[in-house]
């Protein structure tokens, strides 16, 4: 821990720490995204992966890498507003890029059976499909954030704060996985619901960033450092989520002819890797139609 609380811009920028634990696997998983992409693409020419999606997910990781690894996990234990930003980097900001990213889809088109047919398994799973049931996210990533924030485990150091990293990841993840995602998942929730999600998450963020702006001084922190870590989280987060609400209101109203064919591209990828599953037909080509590219990404 440092000395003082004291961060400037500079700082901010400039200091950084060495987490081999985080580190580590953020590289691995880089390495074996690019290296998922590569083989997509040559596999697949006429439809490489979209760099879109390659860079989404490299962002999310370097959120990831920010948040554990930069200033704000250097001043986390000093500063409630660089906890706060932390907190933030690891529950709405990576997660949606990951999500984004698609990794699942890919790992789907870098494989070839049986790897294939696991994978397909695993995703389509009566436990994934527990787990990843929208009502059930929402109340997670809920739980996460009022339960984090507005309880003792505010105050946690050491490896209960470095779990909670990782409960703030797999909430955020699961959250926006049914809100933003494409994979090829049992639940797929229509546009409108998905809206819908977005909004019952809102009051979360706003209740824990209200009550840390009215709270009194605690554990070490100072009134001003303790209601901008309150403003932090209530600007922040709900920033967010009026951006991807936005994108989900434009995708509302977009004309009914590209939803259909959106909506058609998918049950023939959905049909392509229900024929993936134990007991089909499958002759171990890639999911979607059997004579050409994948569909879209």
């Amino acid at each position: 821990m440092l000395a003082g609380p004291v961060l400037t811009p500079v700082t901010a920028l400039t200091t950084w720490q060495f987490v081999p634990l985080v580190s580590g696997p953020l590289l691995l998983s880089a390495a074996l995204y690019l290296g998922g992409a590569r083989v997509a693409t040559r596999r697949y020419p006429r439809r490489p992966w979209p760099p879109a999606r390659t860079a989404a997910f490299l962002a999310g990781l370097a959120a990831v890498a920010v948040a554990v690894c930069g200033s704000d996990g250097v001043y986390d234990d000093v500063l409630l507003r660089a906890h706060m930003v932390q907190h933030l980097l690891l529950i709405v900001v990576a997660p949606p890029l990951l999500v984004y990213g698609r990794p699942v889809t890919l790992l789907l088109h870098a494989t070839r059976n049986p790897w294939r047919r696991r994978v397909v398994r695993m995703v389509r799973s009566p436990a994934v499909t527990a787990l990843t049931w929208p009502p059930l996210c929402l109340a997670l990533y809920c739980a996460v954030v009022l339960v984090t924030h507005l309880t003792p485990l505010i105050l946690v150091r050491g490896w209960p704060h470095d779990g909670e990293h990782l409960a703030y990841l797999v909430a955020g993840y699961l959250f926006f996985l049914p809100v933003v995602g494409s994979e090829p998942a049992r639940w797929r929730p229509p546009i409108f619901a998905r809206y819908l999600l977005l909004l019952a998450a809102m009051p979360a963020d706003i209740v824990t960033g209200a009550a840390l702006m009215l709270s009194r001084p605690f554990g070490g922190y100072s009134a001003a450092d303790v209601h901008g870590a309150g403003l932090i989280m209530l600007a922040g987060s709900e920033l967010i989520m009026t951006a991807l609400a936005i994108v989900l209101a434009v995708r509302l109203v977009r004309s009914p002819a590209a939803q259909r064919q959106a909506d058609g591209a998918l049950t023939r990828y959905n049909a392509g890797l229900a024929l993936l599953e134990p007991g089909s037909a499958a002759d171990g080509r890639a999911p979607g139609a059997p004579n050409h590219a994948p569909p879209a990404r």
